[in-house]
């Protein structure tokens, strides 16, 4: 109750455009409810069901912080998306559905594959852009791959062994077999927090207008 309060006094305080709720929650709390108590135009991370209702329909508001900066890096580095085929390993509201919604906006024929898609590895083979956004360390092999790929790596872990940093893509599996493929970390991290001050300014600008 106390955190609903804080959110909801969060959204009439217009001194305040833009609202983060950090996630995961204690078990005990609903996240999906606790976001609904946010005024969606000032959920920047686009994780209200009005936002994510709003990314289904194509209507105007801030999609999922992560999911957008896929189509950033694609945008930036001139991967063509329109009629590519197109593969996004992962179901979850954050980045899974969110990410294969913004490639559909964009002309792109999306798979979207999860925990119980059989031969993944064979659908994620015939795109031309791999998302992957499963969650699983190193978990997206030589299996996955094909020359002229361009594979972003949407995951992000701890390896004990190595004492390093890395995504859900077997880095070394993946190069010189495919096009190009993004960094952990350095990667699709660095940019979500680039989108969500975009999408924080966008929303003073909105709310100053």
């Amino acid at each position: 109750d106390a955190l609903t309060g804080t959110l909801r006094a969060l959204s009439a305080d217009d001194t305040v455009h833009g609202v983060l709720l950090l996630r995961p929650l204690p078990k005990a709390l609903r996240a999906q409810h606790l976001l609904d108590a946010l005024d969606p135009r000032k959920d920047v991370d686009g994780m209200t069901t009005a936002s994510l209702g709003a990314l289904l329909t194509g209507a105007a508001g801030f999609a999922p912080c992560t999911a957008q900066a896929v189509l950033e890096l694609l945008d930036y580095y001139e991967i063509p998306i329109e009629g590519k085929r197109a593969v996004v390993l992962g179901r979850s509201l954050v980045v899974g559905r969110p990410a294969a919604m913004l490639l559909l906006h964009r002309g792109a024929t999306v798979t979207l594959c999860h925990s119980k898609t059989e031969n993944a590895a064979g659908l994620a083979r015939e795109a031309d852009i791999l998302v992957a956004a499963a969650g699983r360390r190193e978990s997206v092999g030589a299996a996955y791959f094909r020359a002229g790929q361009t594979v972003i790596d949407v995951g992000i872990h701890y390896n004990e062994e190595t004492q390093k940093l890395c995504g859900d893509v077997a880095l070394a599996e993946a190069d010189g077999v495919v096009r190009a493929v993004t960094p952990v970390p350095g990667g699709v991290g660095a940019l979500t927090t680039a989108v969500l001050a975009a999408h924080t300014a966008k929303a003073a600008a909105r709310r100053i207008k």
